[in-house]
């Protein structure tokens, strides 16, 4: 049941980027740091957590599932370090996500051969 929770709430979530994409004039850049904002916010009021227990990856792979992991490292770190943890907990929390999107780019981008958009 877990495996059908998770793709039926990352596909709403991605629906929701859908309808965004086409009904509004927001750029998908905004889209996507939007998302990143409600992850956050809706971690901070205690909305998200109980989502991801629910759904497991289909909360915390898209978009706002990164913004949940950042306020969530953020909590840990003002727990653990004070006021310097609001600095360093969203960075901390997202590293190993950010270090394999980063290498694995790399890679791929060596692997491959590029073509020209015609």
């Amino acid at each position: 049941m877990m495996y059908i929770n998770a793709f039926w709430v990352g596909g709403l979530i991605c629906v929701i980027g859908q309808i965004l994409i086409d009904k509004t004039k927001l750029t998908p850049a905004r889209i996507l740091v939007s998302f990143v904002v409600a992850g956050v916010l809706l971690s901070a009021v205690g909305i998200y957590a109980p989502l991801v227990e629910f759904a497991g990856a289909g909360a915390t792979v898209p978009l706002s599932g990164f913004g949940y992991t950042m306020a969530q490292g953020v909590k840990r770190a003002i727990i653990a370090d004070g006021a310097i943890g609001i600095l360093t907990g969203g960075i901390i929390s997202a590293a190993a996500g950010l270090t394999s999107a980063v290498l694995f780019g790399y890679i791929f981008a060596l692997v491959t051969r590029q073509r020209d958009k015609t």
